[in-house]
Order: C-alpha cells, then structure tokens, then sequence
C-alpha cells in the first residue's frame, strides 16, 4: 500500500484496516448511559431493549383484557360504553399479537441465537438497532389513539372490511383511528421483515466451525423457520394494507362494495398473512421449549431431526389452511372440503412434536425446577388448545362455533397456554445467563402455579360459553341466556392471572436488584451459550468456539483437553489479526426510523407536506448510514474478562 492510501485508512493492524471517511457527526463511544443505548449495535443490548419493551406492552395488553373481562362481568352491565368495548378488544389482540408476543420472541431472536451459533453478532448490526427502533415507532403509531380525538381503533384485530371503510369506522372524516392501525402495521411490518433478513443471513453465514445444519440447537432452527415465515407472509398483509390506506385517504374501491370492490378479498389477504402468523407466535415457544426439556430430563432431546423438519413442515402447510377461518363465506363445497383437510394434517406434525418431548422426559432424570414447570404447562395447555383447533377443521362444526367463545377459548390456549407460557419459561431460564442472577425457585414456582390455576379458570368455562351460544365481540348480554354464572367465573379467573402476572414482574424485578448470583452454566446447559460467562462480555466469546456435537457445550465438559488445544490455537488466530473486531455505535438507525415516525404520523394526518419531511429525514439517516462505512475497533479478551463477564479494554 503507497503512502497516499495509507494515509486514508487508520488502525492498521496485521494487514486490517479500516477506512476512514468524512463524518457527518462524530461515532458515539459511550459504553454506559443513555447514548450508549440509543447508539447501540450490539445484539444483546437490542435484545433486552425488545424484552423489556414487549413485556410493558404486555402488561397494557392485560389492563385492556381486565376491562374487557370487567365489562363482561355480569349481565346488562353498563361499565364501558360499546364503543370503548370494540376499541378494547381491538386494541387487546393487536397489542398482544404484534406488541407483546412478537418482540418478546425476537428478544430471544436477538440475545439468544447468535450466542447458541457461536457469533459474536448479528450479520448486520447496525440494521439490527434500526429494527427495534422501527418497532417502537409502529408501536407509538398504534397507540397515538389514546392521547387524540380519534380515540382507538375499532374494526378488531383483523380489519374486517367493510367495517373498516370510512362509512363504517370514520363517523366525521377527521376521525384517523383506523388510519392509525394500518400505518402503525405497515411500519411493524418493516421492522418484521428487516429483522428476519437479519436473522437468516446470520444463522446461514455466521455459524462457527463444525456448527453444521443439523447441529444447530432446535431454537436456532424455529428462528430460521419464523424469520422465513416473516418475509412470506408480511407482503400478503402490506398489500392488503396499502389498498385498505388507498380506499381510505384516496377514494379507492378495492373493499367498497358500493363501487364494485371485493370485502371477501381482504378476508383472502389477511388470513394468507394471518394464518402463518399464528406459526410465528408458537414456533419460537416449541424452540424454547425444545431446549429446557432435555436440559431438566438430564438427556439430550429424543428424535431431534423429526423436531426440525416437523417445524419446518408445520411452517409449509401454515400456508395452505387459510381458508379455515372463512368456512361461512360460502366459499363452495370444494374448497372447504380441501382447506378441512390440510387442516387435519398440520396437525401430523405438531402431534410429533408432542411425542418427540414426552419421549425427551421419558426415562431422564427430571428435576422440576421453574423454567421446566412452565415448559410442562406449555406442553398441556398447548394440547388442549390444539384438540379444540382440530375440532375446527370439520367445517360443520366450524360452522356452529365461528364468531362463538369456543374460538376465542381455542384461541387462548394456543397463544397464552402455548405460546406466553413457552416464552415465560425462557425468561426463567436465560434470566441467569443475560442478568446473572437466578429467580428464586419458591417465587418462582408461586408465580407459575397462581398463573397457571388464574389462566385455565378464565378460559376453560369460554368452552361452555361458546357451545351455549355466547357471541365473541358482544358488549353487553341479557341475564336469562344462561352465561352468567360462566362469565362471572371467567372475570374472576382474570384477575387471579393477573396476579400471577404481577407475582412474576416483581420476582424479576426484585431479582434483578436483589436476586441470588448465578454462577457459570446454572443450569448444566447443553448450548454454547452456556460455555460463556454471564451477563456475556461484549464480544461474547473471548475465542471461537469449534463444535464437535449437536449439544456442542455438554461435548466440551466431556473433552476439556482437546477443546482447550483448540481454543489455544484460535486465540492465537485472533491476536494475530489485531484481536476481536467489533462494529461501531451509531445514530443513524435511530435518526432513520425517527423520520419513518414522523413520516407515518404526518401521512395519517393528510399532512403530506410534513409526510415528506419525515421521508427526507429518512432518507437523510439512510443516506449518512451507507457513508458510515464498516468502522469497527479491536478487542483484546483476557482471561479475567472471560471469567467476570466485564467488557474487554479497546
């Protein structure tokens, strides 16, 4: 290299360097405070920030189901008005599904699997933090409701047309609460589909040596599969979307009936989306779980290839049932009967499953600590939501049950008793490994015993409810129709997991500030994640590890002297090239999704000048980002990092 391009670059080292440009603002180096959080790259950071983002949007999910519950009570009751009752239950799936559910998976996405595929980081760090902070800003979009005119969406979580043309949801134009929830859904859906591209390209490319496919842990194979069920299915629903926004701001007609548009098209649209979504909220609990069964049997898991394809196949059919939810659109004799029976066979694959984890505890050593006591409640809970769904693929019962408490019972033992208990089990049992501190095992299992008791005395009378005849999306029910007893119980069982709840966040919290030190592998894990310190160091392994064994990390406790030859020799490789390159701060993920912010609050507005405000600070944020080039700077692990866990000097 001639002096003159040397002179460009700075932080050569053993034939490394890195590039150095004109800077529009200056790369933010704080390791702690505030700055260091908004400027963050790291994946474990960006994980926490989902977690604890996902789990406040958790907890106002449940506030809204208390008053749904509250409303629905007793008889005749007059607690919210109707209006406030459709806002309610359209606000309470849509924050539990895309607010609550959604990034607390990608929580684990994000802290979890780069450390179980040996990575030090995500393929594109930086496009990482831009994901959450898309999400956020779809999530102030969705709830701006609150604090305006326009109040709260009111169609339902599915956006039924016409309910949400403006005849039906704008009773005077200036109503924007629909216009809220599609504009809020379209920017989810870009932080969905970034963070999934993301996510694949990272477990294809950045495995560690020896880290074969089918070496993967099972819960790096169910994010593969959910980031790819992501990119399929989101472009069904962004196209429904943009043409419901047409039909609203621009006088449209792909929905209105009136002028030749088709209602029963966005049922297509919707459920062609919806459908694989209900995959992407239980796949990464059937991950979760997958991993906390064979650590607490004492046995590596039983069947672990019928495990991923099973998934795998589970997320190819997902894409062939839509139509199960519209067996009472008249669809005609032939379609029905061919969506009944791909209905049937989805469930082939999740009944494997369920004989794949029975056969993982069948003979091992089970130590019933909390993680696995939520793992067990998955499990059962799971099943019985499951039976009921194959109920539903005999049209002719589905017929009865359609828009009955049946489904919305169904429904809840599949995404509370499956996919929240998988994903409150995780919590259990990484909190060690992210924190450093263990939950106390007595609290613990309170916590799980009064959710679980709670969660089955709320939904399992919905059963009873909906083979009476009890209508879902009903404010207010005369006394003599027989549902009063069963709705009272409900209300009551409502408010005893909400307690649970609550038992479970202040354990954490306590835990948290107060809570008992773990030390290394608390658990005898199985996974590399376990083989680090905890909380993990920035660069998360001071080497790279070489996996020998599908459970890569109980190999190392067995063979401590080849892998210590090999770590030795991998050290050595990276002190040769300068030490361990990690990826600089950066504001131009947080300065782009801003502008996609403001953009979006503008455009509901018909404010199309500060719409194309927003879209210039967009592209402002992008523009600097691509000029920020790879930058980077060195890390030196040393052996009191590996042990404290503490970050390593630069």
């Amino acid at each position: 290299m001639d002096a003159a391009a040397q002179s460009h670059f700075t932080g050569k080292e053993a034939g490394h360097a890195v590039e150095k440009r004109p800077w529009i603002f200056t790369r933010p180096t704080a390791k702690t405070g505030i700055v260091s959080w908004l400027t963050t790259v790291d994946h474990k950071r960006v994980g926490i920030m989902y977690g604890i983002s996902a789990l406040l949007f958790f907890l106002v999910g449940g506030i809204e189901a208390l008053i749904i519950r509250i409303q629905l009570a007793v008889p005749n009751n007059t607690f919210i008005s109707h209006q406030f009752y459709n806002e309610m239950f359209t606000m309470h799936a849509t924050t539990m599904i895309f607010l609550a559910v959604m990034p607390l998976s990608a929580a684990f996405f994000n802290y979890i699997m780069p450390l179980q595929i040996g990575a030090r980081d995500v393929a594109f760090p930086r496009l990482n933090g831009f994901a959450f902070w898309v999400f956020l800003a779809g999530a102030i979009v969705l709830n701006v409701g609150w604090f305006v005119k326009s109040g709260l969406p009111d169609a339902g979580w599915f956006g039924y047309a016409p309910l949400t043309s403006t005849d039906f949801s704008n009773q005077f134009k200036a109503d924007m609460s629909t216009d809220l929830w599609v504009m809020g859904l379209q920017i989810l859906g870009v932080s969905s589909v970034v963070g999934s591209m993301n996510f694949i390209i990272t477990i294809i490319n950045m495995r560690a040596p020896g880290m074969t496919m089918m070496r993967l842990p099972v819960f790096t194979w169910m994010t593969l599969i959910t980031a790819f069920l992501i990119i399929l299915s989101f472009p069904a629903i962004t196209i429904a979307l943009v043409e419901l926004m047409m039909d609203r701001s621009f006088g449209t007609n792909f929905f209105e009936v009136s002028n030749g548009g088709l209602p029963i098209l966005w049922q297509h649209l919707f459920w062609v989306f919806g459908h694989p979504e209900v995959y992407i909220l239980i796949l990464p609990a059937m991950g979760i779980v997958s991993e906390i069964l064979p650590t607490f049997s004492r046995k590596p898991l039983f069947g672990y290839p019928i495990i991923v394809f099973s998934g795998a196949t589970i997320g190819f059919l997902g894409f062939g049932v839509w139509s199960h939810h519209m067996f009472t659109t008249g669809m005609g004799t032939m379609a029905t009967a061919a969506f009944s029976l791909a209905t049937m066979a989805i469930a082939v694959p999740t009944g494997v499953k369920m004989f794949n984890w029975i056969g993982t505890m069948w003979g091992g050593h089970l130590q019933m600590r909390t993680p696995m006591m939520f793992a067990l409640g998955f499990v059962w809970m799971f099943l019985m939501g499951g039976l009921s769904g194959i109920m539903h693929s005999a049209a002719p019962a589905d017929a009865q049950q359609q828009d009955s408490y049946f489904v919305v019972a169904h429904f809840h033992y599949v995404l509370i008793g499956g996919a929240v208990f998988g994903l409150l089990s995780g919590i259990h049992y990484w909190f060690p490994l992210i924190f450093g501190r263990r939950i106390g095992e007595f609290w613990g299992k309170l916590s799980f015993w009064v959710i679980f008791a709670g969660f089955n005395i709320t939904f399992f009378p919905m059963h009873f409810l909906g083979l009476n005849g009890m209508p879902r999306r009903t404010a207010v029910y005369d006394g003599n129709m027989g549902w009063n007893d069963a709705n009272f119980i409900a209300t009551v069982g409502a408010f005893i997991l909400a307690c649970g709840i609550g038992i479970y966040f202040a354990v954490m919290l306590y835990t948290y500030f107060k809570g008992e030190k773990a030390g290394r592998d608390p658990w005898d894990g199985r996974t590399l994640e376990w083989s680090i310190p905890n909380p993990p160091p920035e660069y998360n392994f001071a080497v790279t590890p070489t996996v020998h064994a599908r459970d890569a990390f109980w190999y190392e406790k067995h063979h401590k002297e080849e892998i210590a030859k090999e770590k030795s020799a991998h050290a050595k490789e990276d002190e040769a090239h300068g030490g361990v390159h990690m990826p600089s701060q950066s504001w131009f993920p947080l300065m782009t999704a801003i502008g996609l912010l403001i953009g979006g609050l503008f455009f509901v507005n018909h404010k199309f000048v500060g719409a194309i405000c927003g879209g210039t600070v967009m592209f402002l944020g992008i523009y600097f980002w691509a000029l920020e080039g790879p930058g980077g700077y060195h890390v030196h692990p040393s052996e009191d990092d590996d042990k404290s866990g503490s970050y390593g000097k630069h």
